[in-house]
């Protein structure tokens, strides 16, 4: 059988989930152009994924405390660490229906210019490696008024999402 014939094979080891092939997708994907990682998520039905680089750390929701008169996608004020955070819903944002923080949802904290932010999410789920050619850039055909937050659309080849939808986070929380 030709080397492009292998599938890669999953197995489980002591750390996780890993891919094993007689050639490395990541060999593969180097001559492809840049790879940027991304952190792949859940809202609802539909997988996001946001740049690594801007992801600080993933938390389990402590509790959220309430901030009485405060914009609605913003849920409230947790403490990490002795910081205040603020905690925003990126369901809301993304106009998604709600829903309510379950056992898997996790606060993505992400540094930004001003301060250190908390996105909700409803499930963390891997890091893809992506180069620039399995992403296509979002245009206007999105059409909506969160279309300025996704950079792009990719189909990762490792991963048990079909479809990702990637996300600017500096354009979403500007």
């Amino acid at each position: 059988m030709s080397e492009e014939g292998r599938r890669p094979t999953h197995r489980r080891g002591a750390r996780g989930l890993t891919l094993s092939s007689a050639r490395s997708p990541a060999r593969a994907r180097q001559s492809e152009g840049a790879v940027t990682e991304y952190l792949a998520f859940r809202l609802g039905s539909d997988a996001f994924a946001a740049p690594v680089s801007m992801i600080r750390e993933i938390l389990k929701p402590p509790p959220i405390t309430f901030v009485p008169r405060a914009s609605r996608h913003i849920l409230g004020i947790v403490s990490v660490r002795g910081l205040v955070v603020t905690v925003l819903d990126l369901r809301r944002m993304m106009r998604l229906v709600e829903a309510p923080v379950g056992p898997r949802s996790r606060i993505l904290l992400v540094a930004t210019e001003q301060e250190t932010l908390g996105l909700l999410v409803d499930e963390v789920h891997e890091v893809h490696r992506l180069p620039e050619s399995e992403v296509e850039r979002a245009s206007a055909v999105l059409g909506s008024d969160v279309s300025d937050a996704v950079s792009g659309i990719a189909h990762p080849l490792d991963g048990r999402e079909k479809v990702l939808v990637l996300l600017d986070l500096k354009v979403l929380l500007s």
